[in-house]
């Protein structure tokens, strides 16, 4: 198998559905020989902010010189993204041989059990060889959907679980209820486990509470109000914690430097696990680390943001940023969600920052096409333009936009907006 047989054997997969349970990954695993269990790590769950919390933790282990691998869902640009150690992409020869190894085990599952498992379960084995061959020592492991029934949830043990903030996504899987979404997401809580929580103001705190409990886990709260952001640009923002002062990040809004917090109380706890790191590698790791497509700043003149809000909170985070980066100027968004997806709590929340929107229709068999989403905008907002493509939204955007006056805010799908970072056009802008 070579590189691109791969992707498409794992991409073929997905005609296959998405199925929650464990079954399926535990026994294609212990035909590979169990990899999981010679592994160790960090496990995080949430609706919003996971991939920025991972990659937070990830970084500050990666400055103090540890081999970290890094799984993480969707991809922004390339499927190799998902799978890294030490920020550096599963390089497709690799991707190739142990989808191969995957696959002759998998053909094996179905002989002897005629089952046939999931995309995100492939992806998930593929991961885990992977980590194990490359000698990882810890592996920070991202949630695919929900936690409870979740393929990574495979793993026996974590040295710390994580549970972000959580919020209305994926309700006909998960329930209709931010409760029975947050008995889902602490079903990653392992017994007599740290746990490490996104401070939250709804009962969602109540039922990891009692899991923990149930659990005899450790509970650790992140306290927020302790936060003072000292500065912030669209460049970085500057804050203290507790003792820390004058931390630094490059992501933008306020929620992130609260997913930094969380990363660093994680970091907190491994070092009272006997890991040692350091206060410089803490500072670099914070200040270097990097999560595409969420508040991405493209191009500056004119300014040009991605950022994947495909949820409600998501997009009431985009609105507040916004507001308090750019005071008095107006928005042209661009705007592409998947039909699963509450398109009113993503669109409302941007309504009054708006001077257009233009509608695109992501690259997913999911997608709510640009007509879809422009007959729905239109009954908040007169001035919206339907693209037939992505790379015509684009274009329109810039050739409307007032630079003084307005900005530019692709937001929504990831499946269009690694699109829109791939673009030529924004590779060659000064930054």
């Amino acid at each position: 198998m070579n590189y691109n047989e791969a992707i498409d054997y794992i991409h073929g997969t997905m005609k296959f559905g998405i199925k929650l349970g464990l079954e399926n990954i535990k026994n294609l695993l212990n035909l590979m020989g169990k990899p999981h269990h010679k592994l160790k790590f960090v496990h995080v769950a949430g609706t919003n902010g996971k991939g920025s919390t991972v990659a937070f933790i990830s970084s500050m282990l990666i400055e103090e010189g540890l081999k970290v691998g890094i799984f993480t869902s969707p991809c922004l640009e390339r499927f190799n993204e998902r799978i890294k150690v030490n920020q550096d992409e599963i390089d497709g020869d690799d991707l190739a041989r142990i989808t191969s190894f995957v696959k002759e085990n998998v053909d094996i599952l179905i002989s002897k059990y005629g089952i046939y498992p999931t995309e995100f379960e492939i992806v998930t084995a593929i991961a885990f060889e992977y980590f194990f061959e490359m000698k990882c020592d810890i592996v920070v492991l991202e949630v695919g959907l929900g936690g409870r029934f979740d393929s990574t949830n495979v793993i026996k043990e974590a040295l710390v679980s994580v549970i972000t903030s959580i919020s209305y996504d994926h309700t006909d899987r998960l329930g209709d209820t931010v409760e029975k979404i947050a008995f889902e997401k602490a079903g990653i809580i392992k017994n007599e486990a740290d746990v490490v929580v996104y401070s939250q103001k709804d009962n969602s705190i109540n039922v990891i509470r009692e899991v923990c409990k149930e659990k005899k886990a450790r509970l650790h709260i992140v306290d927020f109000e302790s936060i003072k952001i000292k500065q912030t640009s669209i460049d970085g923002q500057e804050f203290e914690f507790c003792n820390w002062k004058s931390l630094k990040i490059s992501l933008l809004g306020k929620h992130q430097v609260k997913n930094a917090v969380v990363a660093l109380r994680v970091i907190e706890i491994l070092k009272n696990k006997g890991y040692k790191i350091s206060k410089d590698s803490i500072r670099r790791g914070l200040n270097n680390a990097k999560w595409p497509g969420r508040l991405e700043v493209l191009s500056k003149n004119p300014v040009f943001l991605i950022d994947a809000a495909h949820n409600g909170e998501g997009a009431e985070a985009l609105a507040e940023v916004l507001k308090a980066y750019f005071p008095g100027r107006k928005i042209i968004f661009i705007i592409g969600a998947l039909k699963d997806k509450d398109i009113a709590s993503i669109v409302q929340p941007t309504l009054k920052l708006a001077s257009a929107f233009i509608t695109v229709t992501p690259d997913s068999h999911r997608a709510l096409s640009s007509k879809e989403m422009a007959n729905y905008v239109l009954r908040y907002c007169k001035n919206v333009i339907v693209s037939d493509t992505i790379e015509e939204a684009v274009k329109t955007s810039l050739s409307k936009v007032n630079s003084d006056k307005e900005i530019i805010c692709a937001y929504g799908s990831l499946y269009y907006i690694g699109k829109i970072r791939s673009l030529e056009y924004f590779k060659k802008q000064p930054m």
